[in-house]
């Protein structure tokens, strides 16, 4: 979502409650000078994330196994 900071700034309380759900861009003068995000981590996203990065990393399926079996 993209939001001005007057928008911002007038209805803090209802971007603050969104932003726990997903991230806000705010602007001032057409221009992107933030970016509001929720505080809690989604782990599963972050280690999604980086599952084939590294070089010899495991696949998805071969890291649900080797979790399961723990």
């Amino acid at each position: 979502m993209i939001i001005s900071a007057t928008e911002f700034k007038s209805k803090i309380g209802k971007y603050l409650k969104l932003a726990e759900k997903e991230e806000i861009i705010i602007t001032k003068n057409g221009k992107r000078i933030a970016k509001l995000t929720s505080a809690v981590e989604d782990k599963t996203a972050i280690v999604k994330s980086l599952i084939g990065i590294l070089p010899h990393t495991i696949s998805e399926e071969e890291a649900r196994e080797e979790r399961l079996h723990l």
